[in-house]
Protein backbone atom coordinates (compact mmCIF):
# COMPACT_ATOMS: atom_id res chain seq x y z
CA UNK A 1 0.00 0.00 0.00
CA UNK A 2 1.37 3.40 -0.95
CA UNK A 3 2.53 5.64 1.85
CA UNK A 4 0.10 8.48 2.56
CA UNK A 5 2.17 11.62 2.94
CA UNK A 6 1.16 14.91 4.53
CA UNK A 7 3.10 18.16 4.84
CA UNK A 8 2.90 19.90 8.21
CA UNK A 9 4.50 22.99 9.69
CA UNK A 10 6.30 22.73 13.02
CA UNK A 11 7.72 26.03 14.18
CA UNK A 12 9.75 27.40 11.26
CA UNK A 13 10.12 24.00 9.62
CA UNK A 14 8.03 22.16 7.07
CA UNK A 15 7.95 18.39 7.48
CA UNK A 16 6.54 15.55 5.44
CA UNK A 17 4.93 12.92 7.65
CA UNK A 18 3.36 9.67 6.53
CA UNK A 19 0.70 7.09 7.39
CA UNK A 20 -0.89 9.14 10.15
CA UNK A 21 -3.85 6.74 10.38
CA UNK A 22 -1.69 3.67 10.94
CA UNK A 23 -2.57 2.08 14.29
CA UNK A 24 0.44 1.79 16.57
CA UNK A 25 -1.34 0.68 19.78
CA UNK A 26 -4.13 -1.72 18.72
CA UNK A 27 -5.71 -2.07 22.18
CA UNK A 28 -6.45 1.66 22.38
CA UNK A 29 -6.55 2.44 18.66
CA UNK A 30 -3.76 4.97 19.11
CA UNK A 31 -2.42 5.94 15.69
CA UNK A 32 0.89 7.19 14.41
CA UNK A 33 -0.74 10.59 14.08
CA UNK A 34 -1.67 10.45 17.77
CA UNK A 35 1.94 9.62 18.66
CA UNK A 36 3.22 12.57 16.62
CA UNK A 37 0.66 14.88 18.21
CA UNK A 38 1.62 13.71 21.71
CA UNK A 39 5.28 14.52 21.12
CA UNK A 40 4.34 17.80 19.50
CA UNK A 41 2.21 18.71 22.55
CA UNK A 42 4.66 17.56 25.22
CA UNK A 43 7.62 19.29 23.55
CA UNK A 44 7.68 22.41 25.78
CA UNK A 45 8.47 20.34 28.89
CA UNK A 46 10.30 17.48 27.17
CA UNK A 47 12.81 19.41 25.05
CA UNK A 48 14.76 20.93 27.97
CA UNK A 49 15.44 17.38 29.20
CA UNK A 50 16.54 16.22 25.73
CA UNK A 51 18.74 19.19 24.89
CA UNK A 52 22.18 18.08 23.69
CA UNK A 53 21.61 14.52 24.91
CA UNK A 54 22.60 11.75 22.54
CA UNK A 55 19.56 9.75 21.51
CA UNK A 56 19.20 6.04 20.95
CA UNK A 57 16.04 5.42 18.94
CA UNK A 58 13.74 2.46 19.50
CA UNK A 59 11.68 2.24 16.34
CA UNK A 60 8.41 0.34 15.84
CA UNK A 61 7.49 0.77 12.15
CA UNK A 62 4.46 -1.51 12.51
CA UNK A 63 3.39 -0.48 15.99
CA UNK A 64 3.91 -2.06 19.38
CA UNK A 65 2.85 -5.54 18.26
CA UNK A 66 5.36 -5.58 15.40
CA UNK A 67 9.12 -5.97 15.30
CA UNK A 68 11.30 -3.15 16.59
CA UNK A 69 14.92 -2.17 16.26
CA UNK A 70 17.35 0.10 18.07
CA UNK A 71 19.17 2.77 16.10
CA UNK A 72 22.12 4.66 17.52
CA UNK A 73 23.56 6.14 14.32
CA UNK A 74 21.43 9.10 13.27
CA UNK A 75 19.91 8.25 9.85
CA UNK A 76 21.77 9.71 6.89
CA UNK A 77 18.46 10.79 5.33
CA UNK A 78 17.80 13.18 8.23
CA UNK A 79 17.09 16.85 7.44
CA UNK A 80 20.17 19.04 7.70
CA UNK A 81 18.63 20.86 10.68
CA UNK A 82 18.61 17.72 12.84
CA UNK A 83 21.79 18.10 14.86
CA UNK A 84 24.14 15.23 15.69
CA UNK A 85 26.99 14.54 18.11
CA UNK A 86 29.76 11.93 17.82
CA UNK A 87 30.75 9.55 20.58
CA UNK A 88 33.32 6.77 20.45
CA UNK A 89 32.09 3.21 20.97
CA UNK A 90 34.03 0.74 23.07
CA UNK A 91 35.70 -0.52 19.89
CA UNK A 92 36.90 3.02 19.15
CA UNK A 93 34.60 3.71 16.20
CA UNK A 94 32.48 6.85 16.40
CA UNK A 95 28.68 6.89 16.39
CA UNK A 96 26.88 10.05 15.31
CA UNK A 97 23.86 10.28 17.59
CA UNK A 98 20.79 12.41 16.89
CA UNK A 99 20.15 15.40 19.13
CA UNK A 100 16.49 16.37 19.44
CA UNK A 101 16.95 20.02 20.34
CA UNK A 102 13.77 21.47 18.87
CA UNK A 103 10.14 20.60 18.27
CA UNK A 104 10.62 19.89 14.57
CA UNK A 105 13.38 17.37 15.30
CA UNK A 106 11.17 15.68 17.89
CA UNK A 107 8.29 15.39 15.40
CA UNK A 108 10.69 14.12 12.72
CA UNK A 109 11.81 11.42 15.15
CA UNK A 110 8.20 10.43 15.91
CA UNK A 111 7.48 10.15 12.19
CA UNK A 112 10.22 7.49 12.04
CA UNK A 113 8.09 5.44 14.46
CA UNK A 114 10.60 6.15 17.22
CA UNK A 115 8.17 5.51 20.04
CA UNK A 116 10.73 5.48 22.84
CA UNK A 117 13.40 8.08 23.56
CA UNK A 118 16.49 6.65 25.28
CA UNK A 119 19.11 9.18 26.30
CA UNK A 120 22.43 9.45 28.08
CA UNK A 121 22.77 10.84 31.61
CA UNK A 122 25.41 13.22 30.24
CA UNK A 123 25.21 15.81 27.50
CA UNK A 124 27.21 15.87 24.28
CA UNK A 125 29.33 18.72 25.62
CA UNK A 126 30.90 16.42 28.26
CA UNK A 127 30.03 12.78 27.72
CA UNK A 128 31.75 11.57 30.90
CA UNK A 129 30.00 13.98 33.27
CA UNK A 130 26.48 12.80 34.24
CA UNK A 131 24.05 15.48 35.32
CA UNK A 132 22.25 13.09 37.68
CA UNK A 133 22.62 9.88 39.64
CA UNK A 134 19.95 7.32 38.77
CA UNK A 135 18.53 4.13 40.21
CA UNK A 136 16.31 2.01 37.99
CA UNK A 137 13.96 0.03 40.25
CA UNK A 138 12.83 -3.05 38.34
CA UNK A 139 10.37 -5.53 39.90
CA UNK A 140 10.61 -9.27 39.46
CA UNK A 141 7.15 -10.83 39.33
CA UNK A 142 5.01 -11.11 41.35
CA UNK A 143 6.49 -7.88 42.72
CA UNK A 144 5.17 -4.74 41.03
CA UNK A 145 5.65 -0.99 40.97
CA UNK A 146 4.19 -1.00 44.51
CA UNK A 147 7.28 -2.79 45.84
CA UNK A 148 9.39 -0.41 43.74
CA UNK A 149 7.65 2.38 45.64
CA UNK A 150 8.70 0.82 48.93
CA UNK A 151 12.31 0.76 47.78
CA UNK A 152 12.10 4.32 46.46
CA UNK A 153 10.91 5.49 49.88
CA UNK A 154 13.90 3.78 51.53
CA UNK A 155 16.19 5.64 49.15
CA UNK A 156 14.35 8.89 49.78
CA UNK A 157 15.06 8.57 53.52
CA UNK A 158 18.76 7.98 52.90
CA UNK A 159 19.11 10.95 50.58
CA UNK A 160 17.08 13.12 52.91
CA UNK A 161 19.56 12.38 55.71
CA UNK A 162 22.30 13.58 53.39
CA UNK A 163 20.35 16.73 52.58
CA UNK A 164 19.76 15.70 48.97
CA UNK A 165 16.62 15.90 46.84
CA UNK A 166 15.64 12.82 44.86
CA UNK A 167 12.97 12.97 42.15
CA UNK A 168 10.92 9.88 41.19
CA UNK A 169 9.41 9.04 37.83
CA UNK A 170 7.69 5.98 36.47
CA UNK A 171 9.58 4.01 33.87
CA UNK A 172 6.35 3.83 31.88
CA UNK A 173 6.86 0.08 31.93
CA UNK A 174 6.92 -1.96 35.16
CA UNK A 175 8.98 0.06 37.59
CA UNK A 176 10.17 3.35 38.99
CA UNK A 177 13.30 5.39 38.39
CA UNK A 178 14.85 7.66 40.98
CA UNK A 179 16.97 10.62 39.87
CA UNK A 180 19.25 12.58 42.14
CA UNK A 181 20.07 15.89 40.40
CA UNK A 182 23.77 16.76 40.43
CA UNK A 183 24.63 19.29 37.70
CA UNK A 184 28.08 19.68 39.26
CA UNK A 185 31.63 18.53 38.49
CA UNK A 186 31.24 14.78 38.87
CA UNK A 187 32.05 11.85 36.59
CA UNK A 188 30.77 8.31 36.14
CA UNK A 189 33.88 7.19 38.01
CA UNK A 190 32.26 8.89 41.01
CA UNK A 191 28.59 8.04 40.50
CA UNK A 192 28.76 4.41 39.38
CA UNK A 193 30.67 2.98 42.39
CA UNK A 194 28.63 5.22 44.71
CA UNK A 195 25.38 3.81 43.29
CA UNK A 196 26.74 0.26 43.46
CA UNK A 197 27.72 0.54 47.12
CA UNK A 198 24.36 2.04 48.05
CA UNK A 199 22.49 -0.72 46.18
CA UNK A 200 24.52 -3.40 47.99
CA UNK A 201 23.84 -1.68 51.31
CA UNK A 202 20.10 -1.73 50.62
CA UNK A 203 20.25 -5.40 49.61
CA UNK A 204 22.10 -6.25 52.82
CA UNK A 205 19.57 -4.36 54.97
CA UNK A 206 16.47 -5.63 53.14
CA UNK A 207 17.32 -9.03 51.62
CA UNK A 208 13.67 -10.12 51.33
CA UNK A 209 12.81 -7.08 49.20
CA UNK A 210 15.92 -5.99 47.29
CA UNK A 211 18.61 -7.44 45.04
CA UNK A 212 21.51 -5.56 43.49
CA UNK A 213 22.77 -8.26 41.09
CA UNK A 214 21.57 -8.74 37.53
CA UNK A 215 20.68 -12.44 37.82
CA UNK A 216 17.03 -12.94 36.91
CA UNK A 217 16.85 -16.05 39.07
CA UNK A 218 17.48 -13.92 42.17
CA UNK A 219 14.86 -11.31 41.30
CA UNK A 220 11.64 -13.30 41.72
CA UNK A 221 9.34 -11.35 44.02
CA UNK A 222 12.02 -8.72 44.67
CA UNK A 223 13.11 -5.36 43.30
CA UNK A 224 16.35 -4.98 41.41
CA UNK A 225 18.07 -1.74 42.38
CA UNK A 226 19.84 -1.28 39.07
CA UNK A 227 22.88 0.92 39.71
CA UNK A 228 24.56 0.05 36.40
CA UNK A 229 22.71 2.76 34.46
CA UNK A 230 25.33 5.20 35.76
CA UNK A 231 27.63 4.59 32.81
CA UNK A 232 28.63 6.55 29.73
CA UNK A 233 27.56 3.69 27.43
CA UNK A 234 24.13 3.18 29.02
CA UNK A 235 20.88 4.99 28.26
CA UNK A 236 17.67 5.48 30.22
CA UNK A 237 14.14 6.06 28.95
CA UNK A 238 13.68 9.82 28.96
CA UNK A 239 11.10 11.50 31.09
CA UNK A 240 7.91 12.05 29.03
CA UNK A 241 8.85 9.25 26.62
CA UNK A 242 6.12 6.95 25.40
CA UNK A 243 6.72 3.26 26.03
CA UNK A 244 5.91 0.45 23.63
CA UNK A 245 3.49 -1.37 25.89
CA UNK A 246 -0.05 -2.59 25.31
CA UNK A 247 -1.32 0.91 26.07
CA UNK A 248 0.42 4.25 25.36
CA UNK A 249 1.94 4.61 28.81
CA UNK A 250 4.51 7.32 29.46
CA UNK A 251 7.56 7.65 31.68
CA UNK A 252 6.02 10.26 33.94
CA UNK A 253 7.37 12.25 36.89
CA UNK A 254 5.45 11.66 40.10
CA UNK A 255 5.35 13.19 43.54
CA UNK A 256 6.46 11.47 46.71
CA UNK A 257 2.87 11.78 47.93
CA UNK A 258 1.76 9.70 44.95
CA UNK A 259 4.42 7.09 45.66
CA UNK A 260 3.25 6.84 49.27
CA UNK A 261 -0.38 6.60 48.15
CA UNK A 262 0.42 3.69 45.82
CA UNK A 263 2.30 1.87 48.58
CA UNK A 264 -0.46 2.42 51.17
CA UNK A 265 -3.17 1.29 48.77
CA UNK A 266 -1.04 -1.51 47.29
CA UNK A 267 -2.40 -0.32 43.95
CA UNK A 268 -0.05 -0.27 40.94
CA UNK A 269 -2.54 1.74 38.87
CA UNK A 270 -1.89 4.83 41.01
CA UNK A 271 1.47 5.09 39.22
CA UNK A 272 0.41 4.30 35.64
CA UNK A 273 -0.18 7.21 33.26
CA UNK A 274 -1.14 7.21 29.60
CA UNK A 275 -0.37 9.97 27.13
CA UNK A 276 -3.56 11.99 27.59
CA UNK A 277 -3.25 11.80 31.39
CA UNK A 278 0.34 13.05 31.25
CA UNK A 279 -0.65 16.07 29.16
CA UNK A 280 -3.40 16.86 31.68
CA UNK A 281 -0.90 16.55 34.55
CA UNK A 282 1.43 18.98 32.81
CA UNK A 283 -1.41 21.47 32.38
CA UNK A 284 -2.13 21.20 36.11
CA UNK A 285 1.34 20.87 37.66
CA UNK A 286 3.83 21.99 35.02
CA UNK A 287 7.07 20.03 34.78
CA UNK A 288 7.42 17.98 37.97
CA UNK A 289 10.86 16.88 36.75
CA UNK A 290 12.31 20.35 36.29
CA UNK A 291 14.64 20.14 39.31
CA UNK A 292 16.55 17.26 37.72
CA UNK A 293 17.71 19.75 35.14
CA UNK A 294 18.33 22.76 37.37
CA UNK A 295 19.18 21.70 40.94
CA UNK A 296 22.89 21.57 41.82
CA UNK A 297 23.87 19.00 44.46
CA UNK A 298 27.00 17.19 45.58
CA UNK A 299 27.18 13.55 46.56
CA UNK A 300 28.73 12.72 49.96
CA UNK A 301 31.78 11.10 48.35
Amino acid sequence: MASQRTEITVGRRKLTVSNLDKVFYPVTGTTKGDVIEFYRSVAPVLLPHLRNRMLTMKRYPNGVEGKFFYEKECPKHRPDWVKTAPMARKDGKAVNYCLLNDQASLVWSANLANLELHTSLATATDVFRPTALVFDLDPGAPASIVECGEVALLLEKIFDRWGLEAIPKTSGSKGLQLFVPLNTKVTYDDTKPFAHELAKRLENDHPDLIVSGQSRAEREGKVLVDWSQNDDHKTTASVYSLRAKERPTVSAPVTWAEVRKAVRAADPEVLVFEADEVLARIDKHGDLFNQVRTLKQRLPL
